[in-house]
C-alpha cells in the first residue's frame, strides 16, 4: 500500500467514524430538544453564574488531561497537547457506549499503536482512581440521604458503596498483589507482564492520580451547583455538595449511554433536589446545561480530532 493511498484511507475513515459520531450527536440532541429548550427560556438568574460553570469544564478538562499526562509519561513521553486531544477523542468515543466504557480504548487509540497494551495497563490504575472518587464522594453523599431521608434502600446503598470503596481501594493501593494473580491465567500473562510497569509509578504518583480525581469531582459538584443558582434553585451548599456527590454517584451506577441517558439524569436529579425546590424545570434545565457543557461540546471537539487521527500505520 502506498504512502498517499494510506494518508486517503486515513482520512476516510476518520471522516466515517467522526460524521457517525455527529450523526448520534445530533440525533439525541433533536430527541430531547424540548428539554434542552428550556434552558433557554428558563427564567435565570445572574449570568455569572453560567460563566463560572463554563470555566469549571475547562478546570475539569485540563485536571484530567494532567491526569492523564500523568499515567501515559510513564510509559513513554507524550506532549501535554497530544494528551489533551487523546482526552477529547475519548470522550467522543464513550458518548456511544455503554457507561461511557470506550472513553480509555478511545484515548488509547488516538495515542498510536505502538504501546497499547501499556497503556492498557496504566489505563486500569487511571479507571481505579476515576471509581475511587466516584464512589467516595458517593458515600459522603449516601451517608447524607440516610441521615435527612433514611429508608431501607438508602442503607443498602450505603453498605453497597462501603464494600465496593474496600474493594477499590485494595485493587488501587495493592495492585502487586492481583498482578501474580494474572499472570497465572494464560491470558491474561500478556498483561500481567506489561503491569509490572505499574511498578514505576511511584507512591507520589499514585496520591496525585487519585487527588485530581478528587478534585475533579469537586469541580464537578461546584459546576452543577452553579448552574442550578444559574437557574434560581437555591441549594444550601452543604446539602447541595452531598446531593450533586449522590447524583453523579447514581449516574456511574445506572447504566446507560451517554447519548440518551439526559432523561435519566432528568429525573434522577427531580428526585434528590425537588425536596429543595419546586422549580421543576430550573432543576431539569440545570441538568441538561450540566450535560451539554461536560460531555456534547468535548465530544464535539473530540469528533474534529478523530477526523484526523492515523487510523493506518
Amino acid at each position: 500500500m502506498t504512502k498517499n493511498t494510506k494518508i486517503w484511507l486515513n482520512y476516510l475513515a476518520g471522516a466515517a467514524i467522526s460524521l457517525f459520531l455527529f450523526w448520534s450527536i445530533y440525533n439525541q440532541l433533536s430527541g430531547q430538544k424540548e428539554l434542552i429548550s428550556s434552558i433557554s427560556w428558563t427564567h435565570t438568574g445572574s449570568p455569572w453564574w453560567l460563566c463560572l460553570s463554563i470555566l469549571l469544564m475547562f478546570i475539569n478538562s485540563s485536571l484530567e488531561s494532567l491526569k492523564w499526562y500523568l499515567l501515559t509519561n510513564s510509559v513513554e513521553p507524550v506532549g501535554y497537547a497530544r494528551v489533551l486531544a487523546s482526552y477529547l477523542a475519548g470522550i467522543s468515543f464513550s458518548i456511544i457506549t455503554p457507561n461511557r466504557i470506550g472513553e480509555y480504548p478511545g484515548r488509547i487509540l488516538y495515542l498510536g499503536r505502538s504501546n497499547t497494551f501499556r497503556y492498557i495497563n496504566v489505563s486500569v490504575l487511571g479507571i481505579m482512581a476515576q471509581l475511587s472518587g466516584i464512589y467516595l464522594f458517593g458515600l459522603v453523599g449516601l451517608v447524607y440521604y440516610n441521615l435527612a431521608f433514611p429508608s431501607v434502600i438508602a442503607k443498602a446503598g450505603l453498605a453497597v458503596c462501603l464494600i465496593v470503596n474496600i474493594f477499590i481501594g485494595i485493587v488501587y493501593w495493592k495492585f502487586e498483589i492481583w498482578l501474580p494473580l494474572m499472570a497465572r491465567i494464560k491470558w491474561l500473562r500478556r498483561f500481567a507482564t506489561y503491569g509490572r510497569l505499574l511498578n514505576r509509578i511511584t507512591t507520589k504518583s499514585q496520591f496525585m492520580v487519585l487527588g485530581i480525581s478528587l478534585l475533579r469531582f469537586m469541580v464537578f459538584s461546584a459546576q452543577y451547583l452553579s448552574l442550578l443558582r444559574w437557574m434560581n434553585v437555591i441549594v444550601p451548599p452543604l446539602e447541595g455538595f452531598c446531593l450533586a456527590a449522590l447524583f453523579f454517584w447514581i449516574m456511574a451506577v445506572i447504566p446507560g449511554i451517554a447519548l440518551t441517558e439526559l432523561g435519566i439524569r432528568g429525573k434522577v436529579s427531580l428526585f434528590l433536589f425537588q425536596a429543595f425546590s419546586a422549580g421543576s424545570l430550573g432543576i431539569l434545565a440545570a441538568t441538561g446545561a450540566l450535560w451539554l457543557l461536560n460531555l456534547i461540546v468535548p465530544s464535539l471537539i473530540g469528533g474534529v480530532l478523530i477526523w484526523r487521527m492515523r487510523w493506518l500505520q
